[in-house]
């Protein structure tokens, strides 16, 4: 085993993470992390993986991957230029489309424009040719049409039921309005989420004055969580990255207890019914926490 294997397993160690977990994390085959640890690089495709492979499995630990690779560049194999001419032939078929592209871009932007100016000119001369015939129409019209006066014999009656009706409105907004006043208005009890006990990594909240029980984590980052029942029965477990499955919702009303697992706190926001946790332990400090989650239904 080498250097940078001892001290990457070390780390990885100390941080209570199995090979698995790392894998979950980085989304490297465990037999490449295997590899990593022991010096075996054989098994992997070729020199960029390794230090692609190294510098995840370094920020997955936290580490500066910058330091890691000048403190053990005696170990990590370096890479070639064994893919340069591929990397040229990709450069230079780019730069042909666009020389090709660039002239043709230019010229559709002016057609556009073009056609445009045209289209709008159409338009307002249709609109302006409409609707000086309409207003000549409309005059003509009106000068060749005879005054007429109508007397209503209802028009008095209409006055009268209109008014009642509009009485009848405001004595019923008025008896609406008594209603309300009179009727108290009963506030329910607000759900309490308290931190009772917290030690080392592990914290236990009490959950009271509420009818049901959701559990909401939301990565800010990248973390890995594990969610329990009261009977221990994981109900989530995974990777939670703001590239990929962000959030993850568990309704846990059925139980009496809910056991967290927080992999990097720092990056992971945790709500109930809506309501965010506060972290009794400073992520900053504690990274890796164990959260418990004592619930108390209302009617208890």
């Amino acid at each position: 085993m080498t250097e940078l294997g001892n001290r990457l397993k070390e780390a990885r160690l100390a941080k209570g993470l199995s090979l698995e977990d790392v894998q979950t994390i980085t989304k490297i085959q465990k037999r490449y992390l295997i590899g990593i640890e022991e010096g075996n690089y054989s098994s992997m495709p070729g020199n960029f993986y390794v230090r692609a492979f190294v510098k995840q499995y370094a920020e997955a630990l936290q580490l500066n991957p910058d330091e890691i690779f000048e403190s053990y560049k005696n170990e990590i194999p370096a890479t070639h230029n064994e893919d340069l001419p591929e990397k040229l032939s990709r450069v230079k078929s780019r730069k042909s489309v666009t020389d090709g592209s660039s002239k043709i871009f230019d010229i559709i932007p002016k057609i556009l424009i073009g056609v445009f100016v045209i289209g709008a000119a159409g338009l307002l001369y249709y609109f302006i040719v409409t609707s000086v015939g309409n207003n000549a129409n409309d005059t003509a019209n009106k000068e060749n049409e005879p005054v007429k006066f109508i007397r209503s014999e209802n028009l008095d009656k209409a006055d009268e039921k209109e008014t009642e009706k509009v009485k009848d409105k405001d004595q019923e907004k008025q008896e609406d309005q008594k209603t309300e006043e009179e009727t108290p208005v009963v506030e329910a009890p607000k759900q309490e989420l308290t931190a009772v006990q917290n030690s080392g990594k592990n914290s236990t909240y009490d959950l009271k004055n509420t009818d049901k029980f959701v559990v909401k984590l939301v990565s800010t980052g990248q973390t890995w969580v594990n969610v329990k029942n009261s009977s221990g029965q994981s109900k989530f477990q995974g990777l939670l990255s703001t590239t990929g499955t962000q959030s993850t919702e568990v309704d846990l009303t059925g139980d009496a207890k809910a056991f967290i697992v927080v992999g990097r706190a720092v990056d992971t926001e945790i709500y109930v019914n809506d309501q965010k946790l506060e972290y009794v332990i400073a992520p900053t400090d504690v990274v890796q926490q164990n959260i418990t989650i004592q619930y108390v239904p209302k009617n208890e």
